[in-house]
């Protein structure tokens, strides 16, 4: 992929109300594609990414990551595919892509593989979004869409949370008549928050007329909730997208997919380009063939997170009552000298959103560095 948009390209986007000096981010964020950051590093850095070294005991409960790494067998299929990593092996993203179209009960070309579930999320926001189409989010939400929508110039709506951390689905459909793109990530993050089922089918059947509806259900599998593929499988406007990120552990070796029909993931096929990570593709069929994996892994986290809730309860801490990862906790000044403190302590936690200024979050890690976490945290909350 060019530096470039083609004469063609550019006389799309201008036609979408795109003016020229956007013409040159566009193009920037089209050769990225996955790779982050796709403009320059004070404005998007890598959003949980830590620069300088780490010490080697530190604490990582940041990015959201799964500490048990891929399964066996995922790790097993990585190894033994990697000395035939000098070639493109097509035939493993069929593979992979021909398995959970199976699994879900969609056609093969209802699913287009992907390095993680970033790429698709940018390259939506590039197909479906303009100036006079805005992209809609939760806010609280995850921001990486909401920060492409804006480096394009894309208008960017952001609707809070209702009183129950639930994305507020009526006021989403009623953002913007034109809306390009309304994204609900659920298990909400930050907050690890559920919006329910019948939610997203109400905004789904009642949002804007041409808007496309994109799930990320990256943390769905955590919270033991329904998938949205019955809509993918009823030919509606949505797209959802999953990761071998998070439960599976594969968050460095990249694997994800998009879930939709066929015309939807052919509006943002052209925004990518070249084969994908061998690696990731056999380690993500290898963890689809594991029954036992997600219901294992989903006790694990559930079982951890418990307890730090427990001991939160018992200190009398206010948080959002996650059903994820990772879980906001309101440490009643700004949250940015907590995380900093945190840090003299060799613990890293994640980031704070500006509408939660006093509301740090925090993943879920073992049960040997939550209890770390744990000391840490009143510690320096007490000071």
């Amino acid at each position: 992929m060019h530096s470039t948009l083609s004469a063609e390209q550019k006389r799309a986007f201008a036609q979408r109300g795109f003016s020229r000096r956007n013409f040159g981010r566009i193009a920037a964020m089209m050769t990225a594609g996955a790779a982050l950051p796709f403009y320059n590093e004070p404005a998007m850095a890598q959003l949980s990414a830590i620069r300088g070294p780490i010490p080697p005991d530190a604490v990582r409960i940041n990015a959201n990551e799964n500490p048990l790494g891929p399964c066996a067998e995922a790790a097993e299929a990585i190894h033994n595919i990697v000395q035939r990593g000098g070639r493109y092996l097509y035939e493993e993203t069929f593979g992979f892509q021909d398995l959970m179209a199976e699994q879900e009960g969609l056609k093969a070309n209802y699913v287009q593989p992907y390095a993680g579930s970033s790429a698709p999320l940018h390259q939506a926001v590039l197909a479906f979004t303009s100036p006079s189409k805005p992209f809609v989010v939760a806010d609280p939400g995850y921001e990486a869409g909401e920060r492409a929508a804006q480096f394009i110039g894309a208008k960017v709506i952001r609707v809070p949370l209702t009183k129950t951390y639930a994305h507020d689905v009526r006021a989403m459909a009623a953002a913007s008549p034109n809306a390009g793109l309304i994204y609900v990530c659920n298990p909400n993050n930050p907050t690890g928050t559920l919006t329910p089922h019948e939610e997203i089918e109400w905004l789904l059947e009642n949002k804007p007329k041409g808007s496309i509806l994109m799930v990320d259900e990256a943390y769905t599998h955590i919270a033991g909730a329904p998938f949205c593929t019955p809509f993918v499988a009823r030919d509606q406007d949505v797209i959802l997208l999953r990761t071998f990120s998070k439960i599976y552990g594969m968050a460095g070796l990249r694997a994800g997919a998009a879930l939709a029909r066929p015309d939807l993931l052919e509006k943002i096929r052209p925004y990518t380009a070249g084969a994908l990570p061998v690696t990731g593709m056999a380690g993500a069929t290898a963890s689809l063939k594991v029954k036992t994996l997600v219901p294992e892994r989903r006790k694990i986290i559930a079982d951890v997170r418990a307890d730090v809730f427990a001991f939160l309860d018992k200190h009398s801490f206010k948080y959002a009552p996650s059903v994820s990862n990772k879980f906001m906790v309101d440490t009643g000044r700004p949250g940015e000298q907590i995380v900093a403190a945190m840090r003299k302590e060799k613990i890293y936690i994640g980031r704070v959103w500006k509408s939660w200024p006093t509301y740090v979050r925090v993943s879920i890690g073992t049960q040997e560095e939550m209890n770390k976490f744990k000391t840490a945290f009143l510690k320096v909350m007490s000071a």
